[in-house]
């Protein structure tokens, strides 16, 4: 098997996840307080994978996710549709006053020495009302499915969003999907409901259905309880704390045959040294280091762990999967949004070298 993985080659969907949708309010670089207007931008990790998985690299994706009947809904929904993913929603109606809502995200994108500022408002949101049974995965799955994904923003919205990911990904198992989860640990979501002792609990019980986990040696850390050293003491773009630790990761959760991350140096909001690791059945692939100029670095670990399961479905040499996720993550930085705006072509293109400049 490549990569230690059962990939199915061929399914009615290459491409499932779950997880919610959610609509970022942005003002460029005007902070908040000082903002006249806002660009609307539609995301969330689980979808944004699926949405560039779609629009870019051209595969048949869908996701699972809460939709709430009121206009805001009906953008994200749009978007959705733009993106060439599919829907399977289940449906919330809005009481006209407080919900339940889609969630918002708001975030100017900063400029130079100044970072930018996000905050949250997912007061009642649908998305966190999802729980177990609320989806037919065996009629999702019917036509076949080769990946399914899901992340711990999800895992993290209530007491229930946990079991939904669970329930999906044994469903998705039993259909031979290859199942992955992006750690994302977020401390301020965990401590509205269950602080960290929780998010170990529920991770861990997600982690013990996974083949493919992305995330850093924080994540690593605080989601799944793997010791490891400080992880500010140490380089950003240094991938050795992060390999040092995956014999504790496999060790915990055996059925794991791939760790990857992306490796970012932030020098300024606007210039970023940017990299990649993946720790593949026992073997080491790193990306080059290129120096982006960054417009918008919201999406970037989306893109690139939308680009890496691209290569690893694609058949791709596991040091070509690798590059195709650090290309593609790296594209989308110049871009506004969430999602993706590369075509495949350019993305394989940088992956070989073009377009920034690129430390060997």
């Amino acid at each position: 098997m490549p990569y230690g993985l059962k990939i199915n080659p061929e399914g009615a969907l290459d491409f499932v996840s779950v997880g919610a949708l959610v609509h970022r309010l942005d003002p460029g670089i005007i902070p908040f307080r000082k903002a006249s207007e806002c660009r609307i931008h539609v995301s969330g990790g689980e979808f944004n994978v699926a949405a560039n998985l779609a629009d870019c690299f051209r595969l048949r994706t869908a996701v699972a996710t809460a939709m709430v009947d009121y206009p805001i809904g009906d953008l994200i929904a749009e978007r959705v549709r733009a993106m060439g993913v599919k829907p399977f929603y289940k449906r919330f109606k809005h009481n006209g006053v407080n919900g339940p809502n889609m969630a918002t995200v708001y975030s100017d994108r900063g400029w130079g020495a100044r970072a930018p500022v996000v905050f949250y408002n997912r007061s009642n949101e649908a998305a966190a009302q999802l729980k177990a049974g609320d989806f037919d995965w065996s009629a999702i799955f019917s036509g076949g499915v080769r990946w399914f994904h899901s992340g711990g923003i999800f895992a993290a919205l209530s007491a229930t969003t946990g079991d939904v990911i669970i329930e999906a990904m044994q469903a998705a198992k039993a259909a031979g999907a290859v199942v992955s989860f992006d750690l994302n640990y977020r401390a301020k979501l965990w401590d509205v409901w269950g602080g960290h002792g929780r998010a170990l609990e529920v991770i861990g019980r997600i982690a013990e259905n996974v083949d493919v986990l992305v995330g850093n040696e924080e994540d690593l850390q605080m989601g799944l309880g793997i010791p490891g050293p400080d992880v500010a003491k140490k380089s950003k773009l240094d991938p050795s704390v992060f390999l040092g630790m995956i014999d504790h990761v496999v060790k915990k959760y055996p059925k794991v045959k791939v760790v990857a991350t992306t490796l970012r140096e932030v020098h300024s909001t606007n210039h970023h040294s940017w990299s990649a690791v993946a720790w593949i059945d026992g073997a080491t692939y790193t990306a080059p280091t290129a120096e982006l100029e960054v417009y918008d670095r919201v999406g970037g670990g989306d893109g690139f762990a939308s680009g890496f399961f691209y290569g690893l479905l694609a058949g791709e040499e596991p040091e070509e999967a690798v590059k195709l996720g650090w290309a593609h993550g790296a594209l989308l930085t110049t871009f506004p949004g969430d999602t993706t705006m590369a075509t495949v072509e350019q993305v394989r293109a940088f992956a070989r070298g073009g377009s920034a400049r690129i430390q060997r």
